[in-house]
């Protein structure tokens, strides 16, 4: 009868610094673990066990959505295609973060580079990849002389259902989204290499970990803040600009990831108490799934109000336009990390990124 043995956990102190979590003590797993053994440990309770099960639920979640909307009757109206788009990263990110935490104690270049792809996934989601596409005016099809843009991930919809009716053709309209372009290479760029200086200069790196993720997340809600403004201003009505309750959420839930993510609480105040259940990155992925469930409902909120006003402002978006779009954002992202990961790949094996900084006696002693 053939019998799997479970992998064997390890204590801070027995595995490489490059492995090292703030405030996690115990639960690792080894840092030389086969494909076989990293796939076990998620039937297991490691440090990693909860990060990779909140996330690979909810790929199941997020594509049944999309499968669900992507019914013919739904997919073969061009003004549901931004939101079809946008769920594709958003079945794609928490799929990539349940494989990265699943197999990045395979080694340390491999946990480099499984964060690579991570972070890829993630900057499709958030950014965009914008292009100017034509108009489909009336009931006839004759075009007209307006344009917008196509973008990917969550710039897609915004772009399509959620500007502010003042936005709309304007010039800061036609900027949002080549802008938005740009961040989601920046935010992949930067992300990558902040892994590279994590061991000398862990504050450096944090900090421009959050850098980028934090800035394009500012610009690309730039057309919900300026909505929320015009309803909390109270200077006149809403109207087409009135925002569902879902964004709240959506917003709540985006600031409390990128608390949890920067300040590393509760497990800082503690270490070693929240080393299964309850740290910090745990709680990032359950508000980044609940973040993202929110702004499809958001969304779904937007489509349903104003469909009837953007009939007349917006374009029919074209398959072929989309599928250029998307493609273009997935091969810059690659390329970037392939530069990245070409880099590593060229580190000498003993360089302090890929074994760690010797751990001092006393350290050692304490945390045993």
């Amino acid at each position: 009868m053939l019998s799997l043995k479970m992998p064997q956990l390890l204590r801070v102190h027995q595995v490489p610094r490059v492995f090292w979590e703030e405030g996690i003590m115990s639960g690792y797993r080894c840092p030389t673990s086969s494909a076989l053994d990293c796939v076990l440990s998620s039937f297991q309770m490691t440090n990693e066990t909860v990060n990779i099960w909140t996330h690979f639920l909810p790929t199941w979640y997020f594509l049944w959505r999309l499968l669900a909307l992507g019914s013919p009757g739904f997919r073969a109206d061009p003004y549901h295609l931004p939101l079809l788009v946008f769920l594709l990263p958003a079945c794609l990110y928490p799929f990539a973060s349940c494989c990265a935490h699943t197999f990045s104690s395979m080694s340390p270049r491999a946990r480099h580079i499984c964060y690579f792809l991570d972070y890829g996934a993630l900057s499709l989601y958030s950014l965009g990849e914008l292009r100017a596409v034509g108009l489909d005016g009336g009931a006839e099809g004759e075009p007209s002389s307006l344009s917008s843009h196509l973008a990917t991930g969550c710039a897609f919809p915004y772009a399509a259902y959620s500007m502010p009716a003042s936005w709309l053709h304007s010039r800061l309209h036609q900027l949002f989204v080549p802008a938005a372009a740009l961040n989601s290479f920046l935010c992949t760029g930067l992300s990558c290499y902040s892994r590279f200086p994590e061991l000398e200069y862990p504050g450096f790196s944090k900090a421009l970990r959050t850098a980028a993720f934090a800035y394009p997340f500012l610009f690309d809600n730039l057309p919900l803040f300026y909505r929320l403004r015009l309803c909390w201003g109270g200077a006149h009505s809403c109207g087409r600009d009135a925002l569902s309750s879902n964004h709240g959420y959506h917003l709540l839930c985006a600031l409390l990831s990128g608390f949890l993510f920067a300040a590393r609480l509760p497990e800082r105040l503690a270490p070693g108490r929240f080393d299964y259940i309850g740290h910090s990155h745990q709680l990032f992925h359950i508000c980044a799934v609940l973040g993202t469930h929110f702004q499809l409902e958001a969304v779904l909120a937007d489509m349903g109000s104003r469909r009837a006003w953007l009939a007349v402002q917006e374009p029919t978006l074209g398959l072929g336009a989309t599928v250029a779009t998307l493609s273009l954002a997935v091969i810059g992202n690659l390329f970037i990390i392939a530069a990245f990961t070409a880099s590593l790949l060229r580190m000498p094996g003993p360089c302090p990124l890929l074994q760690g900084s010797p751990l001092e006696e006393g350290l050692q002693a304490k945390q045993q």
